[in-house]
């Protein structure tokens, strides 16, 4: 007989469910979320435990690799397929979850997330910071922008985050009601800025200084953003089989539904890591608009706005990118156009 341990987490609080084989409960609990406690618990148990499963979620990181220090066999399910799963229970509770991750991993309709190294999560977490600090050093500014507007001072409509300051604070400086209530504002706005261009000078430190960082930024319109994100999200390439299941995994490629006699292509699935999507279709449009060296991947994207429109085509060289730098980063090669071809 086979036991499985079902977890339901939350920040402070775990239900816990243990079913066997056939699916009968065996031990109900509502534990803390912490590793020793669950461990305790499973240790107790009077029969060894075949696995543990739990959702993919913000403390699944933590909980994954303190089970399996502690000697268990642990899973991460992905989130879509348990809610799937769980949305045919007719009450919601805490318990209730526990139970049903049970009954998928001892059915084994689940499939596995992979779990990042502390490295890639490192790397993520330096690229999120400063996104959002310069998220918040935009948001200021188009405050100011705002505030500005009802005493008449129409900024232009393009002006750099490096010389936005040296053109507002002389204007509000003029006007000791606009220097009482927006000053404030400024000062806070170039600390944000400041400490932005310390993260982004680590940022390009950390590509630099990558050997495989280096080799995806031959590439043209990949640049150090976008090779750190690509690297942090995939952390193992060997996970993929097929490098042309990268670009499925990240959403850029179509939805497709089928049912009797309709076959249907939609949009594309928007799965996966938004952020890396978002790198990749940047690096897209840079190679498609801004990148003067001509390429097979440009010239097929070119031939494809044609026809297409621009987002379509852009959308299809990110995926495309995706593949080439997943094939270049397993291969350990350089980008080679005369080898393009055969690769994406």
């Amino acid at each position: 007989m086979e036991y499985f341990v079902g977890l339901d987490v939350s920040l402070r609080s775990c239900a816990l469910c243990i079913v066997d084989t056939k699916g009968n409960v065996l031990l109900e609990r509502e534990l803390g979320c912490e590793v020793d406690d669950i461990a305790e618990c499973l240790s107790e148990f009077e029969f060894p435990i075949e696995r543990v499963g739990l959702e993919a979620g913000t403390m699944s990181q933590h909980l994954y690799f303190g089970l399996q220090a502690a000697g268990f066999d642990v899973v991460c399910m992905e989130a879509r397929q348990v809610n799937a799963a769980l949305s045919a229970m007719r009450n919601k509770t805490d318990k209730n979850d526990a139970k049903g991750i049970a009954h998928v991993l001892r059915t084994g309709w689940f499939s596995p997330v992979h779990m990042k190294s502390r490295e890639a999560h490192g790397l993520r977490a330096l690229l999120s910071t400063r996104k959002a600090l310069l998220k918040k050093t935009m948001d200021l500014a188009n405050e100011v922008r705002g505030l500005l507007k009802i005493f008449g001072i129409r900024l232009p409509k393009t002006v750099s985050h490096g010389s936005f300051d040296g053109i507002v604070r002389p204007m509000i400086e003029m006007d000791d009601v606009l220097a009482h209530a927006l000053v404030p504002l400024l000062d806070a706005r170039v600390v944000l800025y400041q400490h932005y261009l310390e993260l982004d000078r680590r940022v390009k430190r950390a590509a630099s200084h990558d050997e495989v960082c280096l080799r995806l930024m031959t590439v043209p319109g990949v640049g150090p953003i976008a090779a750190l994100t690509f690297k942090a999200a995939v952390d193992d390439p060997t996970r993929f089989k097929k490098s042309r299941t990268v670009g499925a995994h990240f959403g850029l490629t179509p939805r497709r539904f089928q049912s009797g006699e309709h076959d249907n292509p939609g949009r594309i699935s928007k799965a996966g890591d938004r952020d890396v999507r978002a790198a990749l279709y940047a690096a897209g449009n840079a190679l498609l608009m801004r990148s003067m060296a001509q390429s097979q991947i440009k010239s097929w994207g070119m031939r494809l706005m044609r026809t297409k429109g621009r987002r379509r085509a852009v959308v299809a060289v990110a995926r495309k990118l995706a593949v080439l730098l997943h094939r270049m980063w397993i291969d350990g090669t350089e980008f080679r156009q005369e080898q393009l071809g055969s690769t994406v």
